[in-house]
């Protein structure tokens, strides 16, 4: 009996020692291929890419799923991991419902390959995709909770991007996939560093086969960002908007704008705000908003929400504490342009942007394309 015991026991450590020999790494295609490199990311953190033999591109996401591109004329490899979803080039009529993505089709210069979207053209602040849905080379397809199933297929749609937003609406995700319309998450919102939503350019240029275009335009940002993140101005920043209750709405402490601001060489007024919900800002009372933003530096007002503030009076208009502001009486509030959230690409930019409004002198008046200054 003991004998057994010690045979059953000896061959299940030999297959354990086996299987431990045939794992596969996370970024296996699962039929044995291995990568032959890895796209080397600067910043961002919630996708990785890894090549094949064959020129195939295998993207991961982060909670987001595994896709395999493959070259126009080539297959898939058989016995390929069944969570992987095959895309084959050239990817086209793609339904896109993350506001953020569109930008960066844009800079690739690839709004050709989307056939469906998400927002309608007077939503969209990317003028090159305002005109291509005017024109109707773009369709509206319905918003990203109650997407247009019957135009999804019948335009064919082989891919939807979806923002985190579509965590709100699982069933909506299911019902795609039931319908052999995989979806793409894009969790660029989630990177911690404000250039890793730029970064992001690089999947896109991945999935559309324009790689060194993507590539440039990601550098172009980085020098920007660089180029403005050599000094520490000693200027605090209060961003804000008021909302329609009257509460001040402030970013929390550590999101990509307060980063924004830190890299290009200021600080976030608000360094200790944040709570425990998703909510990337938080309501603040006026009087204790009031104690904080008083002495700020410089004052920029968020209009991505609720429309852009045109002047001093109408800033003044929103609160009567407004006045008071340290900011108001040196001519230091600016105000953000709506476009502002939908420019993912171009974040680089703003970080060079905002630290033309830190130095700023009280007669300055630079043109700036996501600023600009109140009087």
């Amino acid at each position: 009996m003991k004998r057994i015991v010690l045979i059953i026991l000896c061959l299940l450590l030999s297959l354990s020692v086996f299987g431990c020999g045939q794992k596969q790494s996370p970024e296996s295609l699962g039929n044995g291929w291995e990568p032959v490199s890895k796209t080397e990311l600067s910043f961002a953190h919630e996708f990785s890419i890894e090549e094949y033999d064959g020129g195939l591109k295998l993207i991961s996401i982060n909670e987001g799923g595994r896709f395999l591109v493959v070259p126009e004329g080539a297959s898939a490899p058989k016995g390929i991991a069944k969570d992987i979803v095959v895309l084959q080039q050239p990817v086209k009529n793609i339904y896109l419902a993350a506001t953020a993505v569109m930008c960066l089709f844009d800079g690739l210069d690839r709004l050709d390959a989307i056939r469906l979207s998400g927002t309608k053209a007077d939503g969209w602040y990317v003028e090159n995709a305002r005109l291509a849905m005017e024109r109707g080379d773009i369709l509206y397809a319905g918003k990203y909770s109650q997407p247009d199933y019957e135009l999804i297929l019948r335009e064919k749609c082989p891919l939807a991007i979806e923002s985190g937003m579509i965590g709100h609406a699982s069933d909506v995700k299911a019902q795609l996939e039931n319908l052999g319309v995989p979806v793409l998450i894009d969790r660029s919102s989630y990177e911690t560093h404000p250039l890793g939503r730029t970064e992001w350019i690089k999947l896109y240029g991945v999935l559309l086969g324009c790689e060194e275009r993507a590539d440039a335009l990601f550098s172009e940002q980085v020098e920007l960002m660089n180029s403005a993140s050599d000094t520490d101005t000693g200027k605090t920043v209060a961003f804000f908007r008021i909302s329609g209750t009257g509460y001040a709405v402030a970013r929390k402490s550590g999101d990509y704008v307060s980063r924004m601001i830190e890299l290009a060489g200021g600080h976030y007024a608000f360094s200790d705000l944040g709570d425990s919900s998703a909510m990337a800002t938080v309501n603040v009372e006026m009087e204790t908003f009031f104690a904080t933003a008083r002495s700020a530096d410089v004052v920029i007002y968020n209009s991505t929400i609720g429309g852009e503030v045109e002047s001093m009076e109408e800033f003044l208009a929103l609160n009567p504490l407004m006045k008071d502001l340290d900011a108001v009486g040196n001519g230091a509030v600016w105000c953000t342009r709506e476009s502002m959230y939908q420019q993912t690409l171009n974040i680089g930019q703003m970080i060079a942007e905002l630290n033309i409004i830190l130095n700023a002198a009280p007669e300055d008046d630079p043109e700036l394309q996501y600023f600009f200054r109140l009087k």
